[in-house]
């Protein structure tokens, strides 16, 4: 006869016996074990076995010897059991076919238990909780990947194919290779899943909306979620085994004879059995418990098996689990999160937040940690936009991964950092990143890193400098950073990466403030993928004063010594100056220097092929210009600029528009290939645009140049009269758009003179610089390097006020007049 292990467990004398006792007892008399078989399942000695039933038999003041004692104590566990159970039909005998009545039952009495378990979530710094599922849920649907990122055999250099070094489209971005599914489907097709992932991934999330899902009879309707936390399991003072836990778990939900009706519902393949966190588990304790959950998933392999563990502390492979990881958040999955995250706040707010979000890479980068999500959502949420100073957000996500997200659960986790504190913790990732950023090592190899952190640990005092040792603790050490923190990723079988670009960047800024060695970033000024951590060094440091000092010496420097970009700096200098404005000087110098390049932007493009990056012009929005409250100086050279600009690539847009030669009536004969018919019409209808804008931008400079000599004036409207003759009506637009065309190549080169005349004599702009290609380079290093600099001073750090002023003050001036 078996004994109910819940019977067994609520005896006086139970509570009596040590560990290994009450799992000895509960084997031989609750599961009728044989002494062979738990010698086996213990890995202990038969003499070890007899000495631990001596001890039992003592408690339950047994005498005689041999089997006979045995025998006696089963028959007194007998009697008391029959004293004890109730009469009538016992749930044991229920019939098959009542089996999904009582699965009915159970999930009725779970479900309150299973909504307060897990039907909300609170992390980080929430003042209360909020709801996971429903009309208000937060809850996200998660994607998986079937093959996990550190079984992937790939080389550093097809990892590094979509990843481009100098615009940086940073690798937490990346569309992925992999395959993604759904994580409910990849629950429905595998009865037992792990599920791996990096810390803050959503892993227990994940595993809550399973219950809830379950529960609320959206999922796997016929069968009884069971959520564990695998660490809360293995703390439990009473030391119960696993079948034991999940009927206390039924008991605490009011559920009578909760032991016979969870092994009849486990023996039915009826339940859902969530097992969160293995990886939380202390380490004394993860033998037993890696020991009870094979046990019972290869004992009732008929139910529904669901683990998590974070992905780097994963040590034993459960032979009958497929292994998955989850999938970083996309851009889709980012926005809907916003968007569950402030309906219940205002949801112009999510708009606001998902385009904030856009214009910064650096931080959407963070967004696709659901974690960091958070993070950036209650920040957000507060201050309705993120930090200037960067550095300070990233700060606070680092201490996230750190320690809080850890202390906040009260996990204690094994320290194989040795004695390291946090700041030395804090120092080997800047080593780290500092020596791969340095080398544009984005990816590198396990060897390359751990020989990085056995150059690091040899310097702590105490340390072991025998090669093994090192050896051994250098792999420690990397394993216990990405499992513990997630900051070192695997992301290929043997090759890793920093989590995020971002982070990288960080700690690199970190390294170059604590050892002073900003004389030497300098150097990298023209080199887009350090501009970040420029940004980030300034805003560490708590006196920033001396490094944007040489920032700005720096870039002076790089036009010093060309005499036509002198010439240039000294005419944008007279030009901002020729008019009274209440905008900032370097506003003003930096809008024309925006003209002028707008004028050479054919040539800066053809030049500068494969030169990266087109957002040259937004200098001056830093420096306090507004847009929508211009002076009519500026407005109107502007929009003679940009007819300027426009009309130097009509002639080529016409080339495209009249490279096919069709007429009106062809655009609708089906015997012309479509595209073309089709590319034809856009090229034309493009072309007759740009000749439009030319026209609208020439008449708005018209109206505000009344203000300004008559004879100015009367030029412009002569030259928009040419102009006007030969223009087509738009319902004539391929009968007559061709003629223009050929007027316009005729006549182009004089008419756009005659434009360039007037705006040199009357407004000092349309000069043809004719820069070669060195100095259209060398002009783009230019206003970067000073776009860079003013990012620097709006980023809300600690530079002094007059420093801040000084530079402003001599920004895109020649050197000639810095001198003075």
């Amino acid at each position: 006869m078996l004994l109910p292990k819940d019977f067994l467990t609520q005896l006086e004398q139970y509570s009596e016996l040590s560990n290994r006792e009450k799992a000895v007892f509960v084997e031989i008399f609750g599961n009728s074990k044989s002494r062979v078989e738990v010698t086996q399942a213990f890995h202990i000695s038969e003499s070890n076995l007899s000495s631990c039933l001596t001890g039992i038999y003592k408690k339950f003041s047994i005498c005689g010897s041999g089997p006979v004692k045995e025998s006696r104590l089963r028959e007194y566990l007998q009697k008391r059991y029959s004293q004890q159970k109730p009469s009538g039909r016992s749930t044991a005998n229920v019939a098959e076919d009542d089996i999904e009545a009582l699965v009915q039952e159970i999930r009725e009495q779970v479900k309150p238990n299973i909504k307060e378990k897990c039907g909300t979530m609170r992390v980080l710094d929430m003042d209360q909780p909020i709801e996971l599922t429903g009309e208000r849920g937060i809850y996200t649907n998660v994607n998986i990947l079937e093959k996990t990122t550190k079984r992937r055999r790939m080389k550093i250099g097809q990892l590094l194919q979509k990843f481009d070094r100098e615009d940086f489209d940073h690798f937490g971005l990346h569309k992925p290779s992999e395959k993604r599914v759904p994580g409910l489907q990849a629950v429905q097709h595998h009865n037992k899943l792990m599920v791996l992932g990096k810390p803050g991934a959503g892993k227990t999330t994940f595993l809550k909306y399973l219950a809830m899902h379950c529960i609320e009879g959206q999922f796997l309707t016929n069968r009884v979620p069971v959520f564990i936390i695998l660490k809360d399991f293995a703390q439990d003072p009473k030391q119960l085994d696993i079948l034991q836990y999940i009927t206390q778990q039924l008991l605490i939900c009011g559920i009578h004879d909760s032991s016979v009706k969870t092994e009849h519902l486990l023996r039915q393949g009826k339940v859902l059995v969530l097992l969160d966190g293995l990886d939380e588990v202390r380490e004394e304790d993860t033998k037993r418990i890696l020991w009870q959950t094979r046990n019972i998933s290869e004992q009732f392999h008929t139910n529904q098996f669901v683990i998590t563990c974070r992905i780097a502390a994963q040590k034993y492979t459960f032979e009958q689990f497929t292994e998955v990881e989850v999938a970083d958040f996309d851009e889709e999955q980012i926005a809907i999160f916003a968007h569950n995250w402030f309906r219940l706040i205002c949801q112009v707010k999510a708009e606001i937040f998902i385009e904030k979000l856009q214009a910064n890479k650096r931080i959407f980068e963070l967004a696709t940690n659901p974690l960091l999500l958070t993070l950036l959502c209650l920040v957000f949420e507060e201050n309705e936009d993120f930090p200037a100073n960067r550095s300070e957000l990233y700060k606070e996500g680092l201490d996230i991964l750190l320690k809080k997200w850890d202390a906040k659960r009260n996990i204690e986790r094994n320290q194989v950092y040795k004695n390291l504190s946090l700041y030395c913790k804090e120092d080997l990732l800047s080593e780290i990143a500092f020596t791969t950023f340095e080398q544009k090592d984005y990816f590198f190899k396990q060897k390359t890193v751990e020989a990085y952190i056995a150059k690091f640990i040899s310097n702590l005092q105490d340390a072991n400098l025998e090669p093994e040792v090192l050896q051994v603790d250098s792999e420690d050490v990397l394993k216990s950073i990405e499992a513990q923190h997630g900051l070192l990723v695997e992301r290929a079988k043997g090759i890793y990466s920093f989590s995020h670009l971002t982070f990288q960047e960080y700690f690199c800024a970190r390294k170059i403030v604590a050892t002073l060695a900003y004389k030497n970033l300098v150097h990298h000024i023209n080199e887009k993928r350090w501009q970040e951590v420029f940004l980030l060094t300034v805003g560490v440091m708590e006196n920033p004063d001396n490094l944007v000092l040489l920032m700005k010496r720096k870039i002076d420097n790089l036009a010093a010594s060309d005499e036509k970009l002198q010439h240039f700096l000294e005419w944008l200098d007279c030009k901002s100056s020729s008019f009274e404005s209440f905008y900032k000087p370097a506003a003003i110098r930096a809008l024309y220097f925006k003209m002028t390049l707008d004028s050479e932007q054919n040539k800066l493009d053809n030049t500068l092929e494969g030169d990266s990056g087109n957002t040259l012009y937004d200098l001056d929005n830093p420096l306090g210009w507004d847009s929508e409250d211009t002076l009519d100086d500026i407005e109107v050279d502007w929009l003679l600029n940009e007819v300027l600009t426009n009309s130097l690539v009509l002639s080529d847009d016409l080339a495209n528009a009249f490279s096919q030669r069709l007429d009106a009536t062809d655009i609708h004969d089906e015997t012309i290939d479509k595209s073309s018919r089709v590319q034809a019409f856009l090229d034309r209808d493009y072309a007759w645009c740009k000749l439009a804008d030319i026209d609208d931008f020439l008449g708005n400079a018209i109206g505000l140049a009344s203000s300004f000599q008559s004879e100015f004036r009367t030029a412009l409207q002569l030259l928009r009269d040419k102009l006007n003759q030969a223009i087509p009506e738009w319902e004539y637009l391929f009968e007559k758009l061709e003629g223009f065309g050929e007027w316009w190549q005729e006549n182009s080169q004089a008419w756009t003179e005659q434009l360039i005349a007037l705006m040199i004599e009357h407004r000092n702009i349309g000069h043809n610089w004719q820069f070669s290609y060195r100095q259209a380079k060398l002009l783009k290093q230019y206003y970067n390097s000073n776009k860079l600099l003013v990012n620097c001073l709006d980023s809300d750090c600690n530079i002094s006020e007059k420093i801040r002023q000084e530079i402003e003050h001599n920004l895109l001036l020649p050197i000639s007049k810095l001198e003075t």
